[in-house]
């Protein structure tokens, strides 16, 4: 499960406060990133697992959006709210 935690920030427009992705991959190993700007969204897993699956940072002029969730084995970018992030984050990044 999803968890819209700045459910303010342009990337999080029209996205719930909790939503699912019926099946996502985890990744496994270190995850070293600067703190980030705005965390947007955490997600959980049933067996406990949790990651910061969307960051956010401004770095000089520019912008940058991380987005957790897996591509290779499911269809996450057909389903909606994760198309809306992706779209919302364009925009974001590039208005």
């Amino acid at each position: 499960m999803f968890t819209t935690l700045l459910p303010k920030h342009p990337i999080a427009k029209g996205i719930p406060a909790t939503f699912d992705i019926p099946q996502t991959e985890i990744y496994s190993g270190a995850f070293s990133v600067p703190k980030p700007d705005a965390l947007i969204f955490e997600e959980h897993w049933d067996d406990g697992h949790s990651f910061t699956s969307g960051c956010a940072w401004r770095v000089e002029k520019g912008k940058v959006f991380y987005f957790r969730p897996g591509h290779e084995i499911y269809p996450i970018y057909t389903q909606e709210y994760p198309l809306k992030i992706v779209e919302n984050a364009v925009r974001w990044v590039r208005p």
